[in-house]
């Protein structure tokens, strides 16, 4: 298990190595337009080639990405071109925003699609058919929509939520819950109908092995068979779902904060990217792919347990 662990980790480090390398190549062409609107349409030559200089830019491409990358590893990840902000305290003070609004829906999602996907695979018929109903529509509705209506509905017409903001949990959990209302409800349909789907067809192929006639035949009861045996035998396929479920909506922070004005990760991103913010662009990445790493290493460990045949992969 400690080899299958360290084989998933040096696999994320590659990932992440190779993806913030891609953003920085990505970005580079655009140094010198981000020094010219940093120093405004007055700027002469000089000036600029002296900024590009101060700031680095002006160094071989790789150097400049090694030479990030060392800070990186002792927890430096630059400073805002703009506010001259620190970016690492940044960033995680935004990522908590997002991560409570993702985890969130995303056990919210969990408890429906599970509870859906199981009644739809157990029950069949009309159940079945309902499920596929709310899947379908799930997937049809477009997320931006949504938000816009459920923000003319709950919060302009009926004034029942805060059209936008956000309130910290430690601060007033009742305002917290009534922040994030609105956003959890567009990411939990949009997890529903990928997760729940996903829930009834394992189930289903589970409900029709050997080994569940046989513990019927026994006459052990259908919901023994369901929650203790099918359940648990689907539970493996189930959380790489889950997983990806979870960075699907991480990455759907981008527009819903922008919506709801919350100031997470998403709307960070939004503005340094409008910006050409180049350290918080870069350390934005990389704060969302190791988070990304870290949620699949979970998986892939999770699944190794429950799974031994899975470790050799």
């Amino acid at each position: 298990m400690t080899l299958y662990v360290l084989r998933r980790l040096g696999a994320g480090l590659v990932l992440a190595l190779l993806v913030t390398l891609i953003t920085f190549l990505l970005l580079s062409p655009s140094f010198e337009s981000v020094v010219r609107e940093r120093l405004g349409p007055t700027a002469t030559p000089e000036t600029i080639a002296g900024m590009m200089t101060e700031l680095g830019f002006d160094r071989p491409i790789l150097v400049q990405y090694f030479d990030w990358l060392g800070g990186v590893f002792t927890g430096d990840f630059g400073r805002s071109l703009f506010t001259s902000q620190p970016v690492a305290p940044a960033v995680a003070a935004r990522l908590g925003v997002t991560l409570s609004l993702v985890v969130t829906a995303l056990l919210i999602t969990v408890v429906i699609s599970v509870a859906l996907g199981v009644w739809a695979a157990s029950r069949g018929g009309v159940a079945d058919k309902i499920s596929q109903i709310l899947s379908l529509v799930g997937y049809i509705v477009p997320g931006l929509l949504l938000a816009i209506v459920l923000v003319v509905v709950l919060a302009v017409n009926l004034k029942l939520l805060p059209a936008g903001g956000f309130t910290p949990f430690s601060e007033d959990p009742a305002r917290w819950a009534a922040s994030i209302a609105m956003p959890v409800i567009v990411l939990v349909i949009g997890g529903v109908a990928n997760m729940a789907a996903q829930v009834r067809g394992t189930m289903i192929d589970e409900l029709r092995k050997d080994y569940v006639r046989t513990l019927r035949t026994r006459g052990v009861s259908t919901t023994s068979i369901v929650i203790r045996h099918a359940l648990r035998n689907a539970a493996g396929p189930a959380l790489t779902v889950l997983s990806l479920e979870f960075i699907q909506m991480l990455g759907g922070a981008l527009i819903i904060e922008n919506v709801f004005a919350l100031p997470g990760y998403g709307q960070y991103a939004f503005n340094a990217a409008l910006q050409g913010d180049i350290p918080i662009i870069l350390g934005i990445t990389a704060f969302g792919v190791i988070l990304v790493v870290v949620v699949n290493l979970v998986t892939d460990v999770v699944n190794g347990w429950l799974n031994p045949k899975a470790r050799i992969y």
